[in-house]
């Protein structure tokens, strides 16, 4: 079972990266490059954050 402190460090890690992963994104968006890899990963980030808050709640 995780505790709230490694939770909260796997959430604020998990900003971080889906933050760079945004600016990445507009950046090709804005050269007409490929998003879907991208826009995946955008994807798989914000399913762990809501299964990493869903836990945190319930502690």
């Amino acid at each position: 079972m995780e505790d709230k402190k490694s939770i909260e460090y796997k959430i604020a890690e998990l900003k971080a990266e889906y933050i760079r992963l945004q600016n990445d994104l507009e950046k090709l968006e804005y050269v007409d490059g490929k998003l879907s890899p991208l826009e995946q990963q955008i994807a798989g980030i914000e399913e762990e954050l809501r299964t990493l808050n869903q836990k945190l709640r319930e502690l």
